[in-house]
């Protein structure tokens, strides 16, 4: 089976970093990832999207993901500029709006407020790879904690993944509610 993820975002709020975070947390339990971005002008701001694609084979595709099975978008005002295919699984958008008042079909959870109160910046992206854990199942939050861990040093490394923590409690309970 291979799960195919696209995430959306702004130059600056790790759009790149997450979708790698993710390749190495599942490559972690064993499975065959693969992550990759495609952007126009690099610079801070300017829209971005990166991939991840998780299988138990081989992945042998490099092609961007035109249907994804699940979207990450790091940034709600990117929606309008965003192709949500018919039949994608889970849709995650960083917003305090809810997915009604978005309209979009899926859940939000304020990732950048978590990420500003743990990371001290808005930068949204541990907290909506915890809050993906809490969605999808596809990948354990404490694989996650390991590709934060080898990703960033020392205390950067804590803050993410007090943020990934906070979001995954968060999501957690908003399903159940």
């Amino acid at each position: 089976m291979e799960y195919q993820i696209r995430i959306h975002g702004r130059g600056g709020q790790g759009v790149v970093t997450a979708a790698e975070m993710l390749s190495v947390a599942a490559f972690l339990e064993g499975r065959h990832a693969q992550a990759f971005p495609t952007f126009g002008s690099e610079r801070t701001g300017a829209p971005v999207v990166s991939f991840c694609r998780i299988s138990d084979r081989p992945i042998r595709t490099r092609e961007p993901i035109a249907e994804p099975d699940a979207l990450i978008i790091q940034d709600a005002t990117l929606l309008s500029r965003i192709d949500v295919p018919a039949g994608v699984r889970h849709v995650l958008v960083n917003s305090t709006r809810t997915a009604l008042e978005l309209g979009v079909s899926g859940v939000t959870m304020p990732a950048s407020d978590i990420a500003l109160r743990h990371v001290g910046r808005p930068v949204p992206n541990a907290a909506l790879l915890g809050g993906f854990c809490a969605l999808t199942g596809m990948v354990s939050l404490e694989s996650v904690h390991e590709a934060i861990s080898g990703t960033f040093p020392g205390r950067v490394a804590e803050t993410n993944i007090a943020a990934a923590d906070e979001a995954y409690s968060y999501l957690k309970e908003a399903v159940r509610a």
